[in-house]
């Protein structure tokens, strides 16, 4: 999702944006096991980096789905509507929090999914572990 990300910041490539779009999606309805990026993911990079670091689904579905709610506005502003200045703050936006994933293990959505547990957003039965996502860091 970075280099996805950062291809399309300096190219303005927008056709990039509904590919991503549609990968978040298919995460959001299967996990990694339909999405193209998330198998590479997974099955091929992951490994590579050395042990698995799980995380419970419900909040990496949570940002997941932030992720295909942004790149789905993105790529109807920037192609239809030729508002491509939308398109680059979502390549930017991305690059960003992908970077912070896949650099520092910091999943923004999945904090944002712990606060909303916290203040009584989301019913702490969803993820019991889920409302301290820091008893989960090393």
């Amino acid at each position: 999702m970075v280099l996805l990300s950062l291809l399309g910041l300096f190219t303005g490539w927008m056709w990039l944006l509904p590919l991503m779009a549609a990968g978040f999606w298919l995460r959001v309805a299967a996990g990694p096991r339909l999405s193209p990026l998330g198998l590479l993911a997974t099955r091929f990079i992951a490994p590579g980096l050395g042990d698995p670091r799980l995380v419970p689904g419900p909040p990496k579905r949570f940002a997941q789905t932030i992720g295909a709610m942004t790149t789905t506005i993105g790529a109807v502003l920037a192609l239809p509507f030729g508002v491509e200045a939308a398109g680059y703050a979502v390549f930017g936006i991305m690059a960003v929090f992908a970077t912070l994933e896949s650099v520092f293990a910091l999943c923004v959505g999945c904090q944002i999914f712990a606060l909303l547990i916290r203040v009584g957003l989301i019913p702490e039965e969803v993820c019991a572990a889920c409302a301290d996502i820091s008893l989960r860091r090393a």
